[in-house]
């Protein structure tokens, strides 16, 4: 099956394809499932909501552009996949990422979120980002991720599962130097009185049918984009049983590790998949 710019169909391109048309992902708008069937043919064409061409930084923070510059991080050719929000999918030789820009909305206090969409779960989650959940989704999928199972609690506890992701941080500190840490660096287990030592798998979160007009929507959309505490509802969860009951959290903010309140910084979300040999 030939592509409009005559590229043949790869197996990751029909994987996308089939993912997106199956139930899981049936509430994603038509334009996030057009951006993603793109990502396999499109080259990252440099014309393409105005993105850099291959080579290049990604541009400063201005007008919401990806401010990772960051020498092991970014300068992969990069597609938009929503005009309104800052998420991109990007491309460097066989790797793809999500990147995603947001801000540091909290230092202090007991976590049950590492990060949360814009307007929800503030409170209790490092960053805020101004994307939605089921986007971000969709981005996973076309990066190769597959989604697993979110924690179950009946009749026996069984840990969220999914592709592992790695949650990488990329932000400039008050002295003007561009900084880099992983995720759990910002995460206090409070156990052990050290950095989050567990990773983050894909669980995918779920749907909801709205009873009245039958209208399915992504439950993680409510916030619950990347948690350390187990929810149902979590789009990136900790395979470890972690409560999200008060008294009984395990984890914090560690302080002294995060940029103040109100920084930006870039958010990259790396699957980790094997290379495949048709994408070379």
């Amino acid at each position: 099956m030939a592509k409009p710019n005559g590229r043949s169909t790869t197996s990751q391109d029909r994987r996308g394809f089939d993912m997106l048309n199956d139930m899981r992902c049936c509430c994603f708008t038509r334009n996030h499932v057009a951006c993603l069937l793109a990502f396999g043919w499109l080259a990252f064409s440099p014309h393409f909501a105005g993105h850099p061409s291959s080579g290049q930084e990604p541009a400063s923070d201005r007008a919401g552009e990806p401010v990772d510059q960051a020498e092991d991080a970014g300068k992969g050719e990069l597609i938009r996949l929503d005009p309104k929000a800052p998420v991109w999918l990007e491309k460097k030789g066989g790797r793809k990422r999500v990147v995603l820009v947001g801000k540091i909305c909290l230092r202090e206090g007991q976590l049950e979120m590492f990060a949360c969409t814009r307007g929800t779960k503030e409170h209790e989650s490092v960053v805020s980002v101004p994307v939605e959940a089921n986007v971000v989704h969709s981005a996973l999928l076309a990066a190769g991720a597959e989604p697993g199972k979110t924690a179950q609690f009946e009749p026996e506890y069984q840990p969220a599962s999914g592709t592992e992701v790695d949650v990488l941080l990329y932000w400039t500190d008050a002295t003007g130097k561009r900084r880099r840490a992983r995720g759990q660096e910002w995460i206090k287990d409070l156990q052990t009185g050290q950095a989050l030592a567990e990773p983050w798998v894909f669980a995918g979160s779920g749907f909801w049918v709205d009873q009245q007009t039958g209208q399915r929507h992504y439950m993680a959309d409510m916030g619950d984009l990347v948690c350390v505490s187990n929810f149902s509802t979590a789009m990136l969860d900790l395979p470890i049983e972690s409560s999200d009951k008060a008294g009984q959290l395990l984890f914090q903010a560690y302080t002294e590790h995060i940029p103040p309140v109100g920084t930006k910084v870039t958010m990259v979300l790396a699957p980790k998949v094997e290379k495949r040999k048709s994408e070379d």
